[in-house]
């Protein structure tokens, strides 16, 4: 579903540029390229005006606050990145990379990995730690959380599935590595399962556990429950057990344009990583946290 809807978007916006730069070019070249380029970069507008609203949201927050310098390497970076995420690795590759589940790709001993991303998001979104992966041993499913704008609640039985499938496949509790929304869908599953002892550690990449300002625009039901101090946030710290949050490692940028308040994205008694000047979905990809996440792996801990 969510594919569909990302090829649409993206076929459009290259039609409407193209029937602009056509229209226009016979009677003013200068026009014609000027409205092209806003047509088809007009989401960098919409990232700054993100980052203005992350300054605006930030200024009682105790992480350290970023540099002018920082928001703007923050924000070119999410202009390289984005694009090749939304319009081009979910729209039209989703299943480039498919899971790896059997042998000889899977080699005894070797731990999985379950991959979870965020809102407005598929499959697709992992591909390059998929490319990473493929040849190493290691299984792994990269899940589609749908139905897209459903209640987090309804990716339970979608992780619960990925999780059965990576542990048999390697006989050990596997990773979980989540982005954004998907660090609360595995909150959501492990509250739901009482899973603690299924997992072997959970790593989120700018997952908004307190919730995020941006939210309050969102009317979907996930949409809702990631509004800051929302219902469904109280619901998942009731009955927790005391060591669930020992389970997680939380990554976080104060540069973050769509998890904020800054802190939202941290939780406590998790090691807690804080990863300066690195925009929303820049930070999932950044060499650094690619590389310390799948180093836990190795990690003997049972």
């Amino acid at each position: 579903m969510l594919a569909r809807l990302q090829q649409l978007i993206t076929v459009s916006l290259l039609l409407l540029g193209a029937a602009w730069l056509a229209y226009f070019w016979r009677h003013s070249p200068v026009l014609a390229v000027s409205g092209f380029l806003a047509i088809v970069l007009g989401y960098t507008a919409f990232l700054a005006l993100e980052f203005v609203a992350q300054r605006y949201a930030n200024r009682a927050d105790p992480a350290p606050q970023p540099s002018w310098a920082e928001v703007a390497r923050a924000w070119l970076g999410e202009a390289l990145t984005a694009p090749r995420v939304f319009f081009w690795r979910q729209p039209f590759r989703p299943h480039a990379i498919p899971d790896q589940l059997s042998a000889p790709a899977v080699m005894p001993g070797r731990r999985g990995v379950v991959f979870v991303h965020g809102f407005f998001c598929n499959r697709g979104f992992w591909t390059p730690w998929l490319k990473r992966l493929q040849g190493q041993g290691n299984a792994f499913v990269a899940v589609s959380l749908e139905p897209v704008f459903g209640s987090i609640d309804a990716y339970v039985p979608l992780l619960e599935d990925a999780v059965q499938r990576v542990t048999r496949a390697t006989g050990l509790p596997p990773l979980l590595v989540c982005h954004s929304m998907g660090g609360l869908a595995a909150r959501a599953w492990l509250q739901a399962m009482k899973a603690e002892a299924r997992v072997h550690h959970v790593v989120t990449i700018g997952s908004p556990h307190r919730g995020t300002w941006l939210a309050r625009f969102g009317h979907a039901a996930n949409g809702r429950q990631m509004r800051l101090a929302s219902e469904w946030q109280r619901q998942q710290d009731l009955g927790m057990p005391a060591n669930r949050h020992a389970l997680f490692t939380c990554w976080y940028s104060n540069c973050d344009n769509i998890v904020f308040p800054v802190s939202t994205a941290t939780l406590p008694g998790a090691d807690n990583r804080l990863v300066r000047g690195a925009a929303h979905v820049q930070l999932a990809f950044l060499p650094p946290v690619m590389a310390a996440t799948l180093a836990l792996l190795n990690d003997p801990t049972p």
